[in-house]
């Protein structure tokens, strides 16, 4: 559906990011700013970013 333009660290880093961001919602603060971190954790689970399609950016080897 999409190209894969996301490398496996970047991935892990989008997750983990997600996650934190999400947990603020729950925990800590409990702002719902805390809701961008659906955006980086779907990238990180998809594999795919729509800004670095963009700007033509690839972190993942190609394939």
């Amino acid at each position: 559906m999409f190209k894969v333009n996301v490398g496996s660290v970047d991935r892990m880093l989008r997750i983990v990011l997600g996650i934190v961001l999400l947990a603020l919602v729950f925990v800590g603060p409990k702002t719902m700013w805390g809701l961008i971190g659906v955006v980086p954790l779907v990238t990180g689970l998809f594999r795919t970013c729509p800004l670095y399609s963009l700007l033509g950016i690839r972190t993942c080897k190609a394939s």
